[in-house]
């Protein structure tokens, strides 16, 4: 008899075990243990915007960063980065996860990066956001993505926004799936951003050449090689993907455009000071960093 309770206490335990493990994971994103911590207060402020997306069809959400003092001189514009999110992400997920917030402070505080018009823009395709599958940041038969944040929101962010006009002043970049999707659709758009970076991505996609950089890279134009501004990184962790990360590098190398490279401690993970969202805010601050490298270069 206390066998068998012992056996049904058990089995009850797995099975609760298993559903908050499924809940953990899928539900919840599997969020971090111990995720960055985050300043009170560092005079910047995450705002929400909305606006009527032709590309997919729907009002669609973006997230913006005002540098500080944007309202005290009406004539000043600012450099612009766009940060696409990786798979289980949104809009809010850099300011609410990776605490990009502390991350723009200190690179202010520091001069190690001009103060910009950051704009995280809502990634997910028509199927929504879901730990089963990454966005798919292209145009394709789940939505027009690439559309969506190669041009109609870089025209939405012009209108509405006083940016440096110039490609040279506009970056965008990504983490995991969203490092992928930044060279996606930065390189079908080098008339809009010639600064490119990815943290822990990956350059060959399995919906095939089309949307992968490591082919579209090598079928740019001279001219537009010579344009672009490159920061790569990859987890020591992630495997596959630094492999990945490692191939493009080369790749970069022969055609000779303007990179750096870097292989860091950790990468994906939930927990651990250079795993996770640790390692998306811990390295925000270098790719940021290079951005900043990048608009001191050039004269507006």
């Amino acid at each position: 008899m206390k066998i068998s309770k012992f056996l049904i206490s058990l089995v009850g335990a797995i099975a609760l075990l298993g559903t908050f493990g499924y809940y953990y994971v899928f539900v919840l994103g599997a969020p971090q243990l111990d995720p960055p911590k985050k300043q009170v207060n560092t005079g910047l402020k995450f705002q929400l915007a909305t606006f009527n997306s032709q590309a997919m069809g729907e009002v669609r959400n973006y997230g913006v960063i005002l540098p500080p003092n944007y309202n005290k001189n009406q004539q000043k514009r600012y450099p612009v980065i766009f940060l696409l999110h990786g798979g289980h992400d949104d809009a809010r997920a850099f300011a609410d996860k990776y605490a990009v917030l502390d991350v723009l402070h200190e690179l202010y505080q520091t001069k190690k990066l001009p103060p910009s018009i950051v704009i995280t823009p809502d990634g997910n395709d028509l199927r929504g956001s879901s730990p089963l599958y990454d966005p798919d940041y292209f145009d394709g038969p789940n939505g027009k993505i690439g559309t969506l944040i190669g041009s109609e929101l870089v025209k939405v962010v012009k209108s509405r926004y006083r940016t440096l006009e110039q490609p040279q002043f506009w970056a965008l970049g990504g983490l995991s799936s969203g490092g992928w999707g930044a060279f996606n659709i930065g390189l079908r758009y080098p008339n809009n951003f010639h600064i490119l970076f990815s943290h822990s991505g990956y350059f060959t996609d399995s919906s095939g050449s089309q949307n992968s950089p490591q082919q579209i890279v090598q079928q740019l134009s001279p001219q537009d090689r010579g344009q672009l501004r490159i920061y790569l990184d990859a987890g020591l962790n992630d495997t596959n993907l630094l492999s990945s990360t490692k191939a493009f590098n080369e790749t970069l190398n022969k055609l000779g455009i303007d990179h750096v490279f870097y292989a860091f401690p950790g990468g994906h993970g939930l927990s651990g000071a250079n795993i996770g969202w640790n390692y998306f805010h811990k390295h925000l601050k270098d790719s940021l960093s290079y951005v900043g490298e990048q608009f001191k270069k050039v004269k507006s």
